[in-house]
């Protein structure tokens, strides 16, 4: 809030030194205070900023010293008097800052403590929402992932009228010269009286969240603002959100997440979903307010739409009067949403029951894309904490209606928690499209949220959320298996070893070394940590990053069990060149086969679709095609998922 002083041009600095020097001073501060300069400009004449700002302060100093004798002190942090001066061209504009810091700043904050949401951008979505009119009618208020608890605080003050900087200690305005002390007081006064009346016909007022440390921060931020006994606050997962004892209607305000990242995004959509199933399920007759932020959807329609910028973030505000579930199912009539693809989750998984039980087997598919509408794939990751689920979508082709596609998607993945008994925050959801070069390795997140399964004896880590892959692949299942079961005595090689979860089978069934080769240090160091949790981190165990194809040439030791499976592609800018599998999988296979000792076992394998192996190989070696043995049950559905063989030198064989 800035309180005009005067209005003049320059055309340099000397000019703005006098229009500065021509306001009388002594009416705005005393010599015994302290004074700051801050200045602003649009293609100012005085350019420098710097100079500008000191020029005006001598102009202050110079005028008090000549009339007194006595000068001001610069204080740029904690000023009595703040100046401001702004430049358009050779136009100035000085003015005194009475409000100081910010306005948004309500004193409730601690300082340094950064926040998503200013308590300004808090008041606005709550008057687009008519809140004090509700407030007034006793409708009460949520919020379901309150954070620090920005927008309670700013809803019980708007509710309770309280002044939003009564507990501000410092305004630009207290160090004036023309302050009224005691009529500033009178209103101080006065603001609390409203306050305490306002207190008095406070309705209910409750936010959830399941972080635990937001919710302790949201705690303190309320006690700081004397609202601790009106405001509550409780750590309570988004599906459990429900609307305040005794209030039938009232006002759900949230601010969740938006995912900077591509792959934060794609994580989101489950969450948004569960957002607006706990709208409809829960607060029917209650008005909603979203600050949407990603490009993700609730699954309902809003009522009206704001644009707002939450910082550098371009915001949605959306407005929602919430029909209750029961009655959205009773107007559309017929089955429930996504019935058909529930009912053919429930059909696989009974399929799949007494052979995951026989096979003691805890990761696994339980859909892929069966109903060609709802283009998912859906992988269950068993842990000692509960199971998880990871759900990829396969991009639909351009012939399909991108609306009738999003509804659908919106109704599975809706449907999915419930349908095989998953805690909703447990499912992550990504879209699966064709890779190119590098993208088929990046990141998709940043969470670094490792989770142990079990598969026979091993135990692995994966993450769920980071990478397209999780660093498991789920239809390799009986190759690790039986690369264990053979390995007992053995020299393994992994070569492309990924996070190495054949190595660890190796290792666990006994091999007396294995070798383990990729150019991703990030996968060795995961490859490490999978061997630790299972005790075999030895030394017999040997990580190498290096190109595959470059390490063989160099390689003079002897392995009596290989596994070579390479990528479809990579160019990494580690490797000469680039990599293909159909074109260079032969020189692969005979790089590998110059190691494998006599009597030992090549298994190759790859995920390219359309691959056709080297029929002149078989000239050279005894191949046996293992494919349809090493698709595991639960991949049955998707048969072409990748090919396998078994290589051994010529006249020892076949298995």
């Amino acid at each position: 809030i800035l309180m005009p002083l005067a209005d003049f041009d320059a055309g340099d600095a000397e000019a703005l030194y006098a229009g500065a020097g021509s306001v009388d001073w002594s009416e705005h501060l005393d010599p015994g205070r302290t004074l700051a300069v801050d200045f602003s400009g649009i293609r100012p004449a005085v350019a420098h900023g710097r100079y500008a700002e000191q020029r005006v302060k001598d102009a202050v100093v110079d005028q008090f010293r000549e009339r007194t004798g006595e000068r001001p002190s610069v204080d740029t942090r904690d000023p009595d008097v703040r100046i401001n001066v702004h430049m358009n061209g050779e136009h100035v504009q000085v003015a005194l800052d009475l409000s100081g810091d910010s306005l948004h700043k309500r004193g409730v904050r601690e300082a340094g403590t950064p926040a998503p949401l200013k308590e300004n951008l808090a008041a606005a979505m709550l008057l687009r929402a008519d809140w004090p009119e509700v407030a007034a009618a006793g409708g009460g208020f949520v919020d379901p992932m309150c954070g620090s608890g920005t927008l309670l605080i700013e809803a019980a003050w708007m509710a309770s009228d309280t002044a939003p900087g009564l507990l501000r200690t410092s305004f630009g305005f207290l160090g004036w010269a023309g302050h009224d002390e005691e009529a500033w007081k009178e209103l101080v006064d006065h603001a609390l009286e409203r306050q305490e009346s306002g207190l008095e016909r406070l309705p209910p007022i409750v936010g959830y969240d399941r972080d635990a440390s937001a919710v302790r921060l949201a705690i303190e931020n309320v006690r700081r603002a004397g609202l601790t006994g009106h405001v509550h606050v409780e750590r309570r997962e988004l599906g459990r959100a429900e609307p305040p004892s005794g209030a039938e209607r009232g006002l759900v305000a949230v601010n969740p997440p938006y995912g900077e990242r591509i792959g934060d995004r794609h994580e989101l959509v489950p969450l948004y979903l569960r957002l607006g199933d706990a709208l409809t399920r829960r607060f029917g007759g209650w008005r909603a307010m979203i600050l949407n932020g990603s490009d993700c959807q609730v699954g309902l329609k809003p009522e009206k739409t704001w644009r707002m910028d939450n910082g550098p973030i371009v915001c949605r505000l959306e407005r929602f009067e919430i029909v209750a579930s029961e009655e959205r199912d009773a107007d559309a009539g017929g089955p429930g949403p996504a019935e058909d693809f529930v009912n053919r989750l429930a059909k696989n998984r009974r399929h799949l029951a007494k052979w995951l039980r026989r096979e003691d087997i805890t990761c696994y598919r339980v859909y892929d894309a069966d109903i060609p509408e709802y283009a998912l794939a859906v992988d269950v990751y068993g842990t000692a904490g509960g199971d998880w689920l990871h759900v990829q979508e396969y991009a639909p082709p351009s012939s399909v209606d991108t609306g009738k596609a999003q509804a659908r998607l919106r109704a599975a993945l809706s449907a999915l928690p419930a349908a095989l008994d998953v805690d909703p925050s447990r499912m992550v959801y990504k879209v699966r499209r064709r890779q190119k070069g590098a993208e088929q390795y990046g990141r998709q997140g940043e969470r670094s949220q490792m989770l142990e399964v079990r598969e026979g004896r091993c135990r692995l880590l994966v993450n769920l959320t980071d990478y397209l892959d999780t660093g498991l692949f789920l239809d390799h299942r009986p190759v690790r298996a039986w690369i264990g079961e053979q390995a007992a005595g053995k020299r393994f090689l992994n070569l492309f070893c990924y996070t190495g979860a054949a190595t660890v089978h190796a290792a666990v069934g006994g091999a007396t070394s294995t070798t383990s080769v990729d150019l991703s240090n990030t996968y060795l160091n995961w490859l490490g940590r999978n061997l630790e949790r299972n005790d075999v981190n030895r030394r017999e165990h040997h990580r190498v990053q290096a190109d595959c194809s470059a390490w063989l040439e160099e390689c003079e030791e002897r392995f009596d069990l290989v596994f070579l499976d390479p990528p479809s592609f990579s160019n990494s800018k580690r490797m000469e060149g680039s990599l293909d599998v159909q074109r260079d999988h032969a020189a692969m296979i005979r790089s590998a086969m110059r190691v494998l000792a006599p009597g030992g076992t090549l298994v190759f394998s790859t995920n390219l679709r359309r691959f056709e192996l080297d029929a002149d190989l078989a000239d050279e070696f005894d191949i046996t095609d293992r494919t349809a043995w090493s698709i595991p049950k639960d991949f049955e559905r998707s048969a072409g998922i990748h090919r396998c063989w078994f290589v051994r030198h010529g006249g020892e064989g076949s298995a």
